[in-house]
């Protein structure tokens, strides 16, 4: 129970951030009341009341620090003892190289290790507008934000929020699949974390079935969008049938490469394209079409699904679908520390603030968890190094990007982690010539995980 001697810190919305953030604050000793609108109030794409729900995907991407961002992220997510690091380990799912979670254990894990903590309080109901008594919140409503609760971001900020639309991936039972066609096989048979190298069920085809099932994408009936509606993708999560419109090739070069992949049933038969499948949950009962985002209309979604090879008699436990993503101009509104400049009471965390993906979206609740516990505490917030993944993606959101739009004025998007963010390597040594793009991620990444670690052991 909320210890009510103390006034607690207010977070609005249940999600990878909020969770994140509710943890870390009361890892540090102090009260905790985290708001969650579900099951009350439903989102457009939200299926259960467990918080820290995944809609899209199930998978973290790749676990591999030595080689990615994200995988770096991981490991300085892991090194501040994230509760979202925890649970995905403890409900890993075979995906190769990824780090892929049972979604529906996963989010039961947060959700009872968040029930049980004895300084945090859940409460199930819609907030509309913040009490002017609340002294220390964060929101953290995330892309699916209430129109209402939108409504009283808007009134604060004094400015329209961005917003883009993304789309979710059809799920499929396992047991609905044609192994006489479709075969297990991870790209270049990678085992990576909890895998085996056939940790993807792929189905292949050839060039006359791939011309077919491209034209059929671009010609199928699409979902129609209202007037007032911006259409603005982010380009890590193109609907398929957008990027078959981008040239007959695209999918070829995408989500469809047939590269590393050898068909068991006919060995000496190089596919024209697959599209892969990954496991959705521990059992192995549900698989999802990997970079499968859609827009199509349901009939049409099972009706050209239902083209592939092997997926003939597709049985659906979840269609794709669109919904609408929201996010702030957050170099403009928030500061460092993620505080809303003409309010700083308030602080945004997630993918409102314009981080895109899962382990995103939950580095910078845990980021917005220590700042607020450090305003709570009295103390100035210590703000990652540049260096860090978690600097890095920090520096993006609050103004570090140079990226401009078309009439030259400073554009803010929605980005991943990536190695572009970080600061490069500079040598002390002027004679010394530039190091190669290998060594130079390596030395990015060692010195990330260095400076993470320093940062840590002196931020509390």
């Amino acid at each position: 129970m909320l210890n009510k001697l103390k006034t607690p810190i207010h977070i609005i919305g249940g999600g990878l951030a909020g969770s994140e953030a509710s943890w870390q604050i009361a890892q540090l000793g102090i009260p905790v009341v985290l708001h969650e609108m579900r099951p009350k109030r439903k989102s457009d794409a939200h299926k259960t009341d467990k918080l820290a729900e995944l809609v899209c995907s199930n998978s973290f991407r790749s676990d591999d620090a030595s080689k990615n961002a994200v995988g770096l992220l991981h490991a300085e997510m892991r090194l501040a003892k994230s509760l979202i690091m925890k649970a995905a380990d403890s409900n890993k799912v075979p995906a190769g190289g990824a780090l892929a979670v049972d979604r529906n254990e996963f989010s039961k894990t947060i959700t009872e290790t968040l029930e049980k903590h004895p300084l945090i309080t859940i409460q199930r109901r819609e907030i509309h507008e913040i009490p002017e008594d609340w002294h220390n919140v964060i929101v953290a409503t995330g892309p699916l934000t209430s129109p209402k609760f939108a409504q009283e971001i808007q009134a604060i900020t004094g400015t329209e929020a961005l917003s883009f639309f993304d789309a979710l991936a059809p799920i499929i039972y396992t047991e609905s699949i044609n192994m006489n066609i479709c075969w297990y096989q991870s790209r270049y048979d990678k085992i990576g974390p909890e895998g085996t190298g056939k940790d993807y069920l792929n189905c292949p085809l050839n060039q006359e079935q791939y011309k077919i099932f491209v034209q059929a994408l671009i010609s199928g009936e699409k979902v129609e969008f209202r007037e007032f509606e911006n259409i603005s993708y982010f380009d890590g999560c193109l609907p398929i049938e957008v990027m078959a419109e981008r040239g007959f090739e695209t999918l070829r070069y995408g989500p469809m490469k047939p590269m590393g992949l050898t068909n068991t049933h006919h060995p000496t038969i190089k596919p024209y394209a697959v599209i892969q499948l990954r496991q959705d949950n521990k059992l192995g009962t549900l698989y999802n079409m990997v970079g499968f985002q859609t827009k199509l209309k349901y009939s049409e979604q099972t009706r050209i699904f239902r083209m592939i090879p092997g997926l003939e008699k597709a049985e659906f436990a979840r269609l794709g679908g669109l919904h609408r993503n929201t996010y702030l101009n957050s170099p403009i509104l928030l500061d460092e520390s993620l505080r809303l400049k003409q309010k700083p009471q308030l602080r945004f965390a997630g993918q409102i603030t314009g981080c895109e993906g899962y382990i995103e979206s939950a580095a910078i609740g845990l980021l917005a968890g220590r700042f607020a516990a450090a305003d709570y505490n009295r103390t100035c917030p210590s703000l990652p190094p540049k260096t860090t993944a978690f600097g890095a993606l920090l520096n993006h959101i609050t103004g570090g990007h140079i990226a401009t739009n078309e009439t030259g004025k400073r554009s803010f998007q929605p980005m991943n982690i990536n190695f572009g963010l970080f600061p490069p390597i500079i040598s002390t040594n002027p004679l010394e010539k530039s190091l190669p793009h290998k060594e130079k991620k390596q030395a990015i990444i060692e010195r990330a995980l260095n400076d993470c670690i320093q940062w840590l052991k002196n931020s509390f």
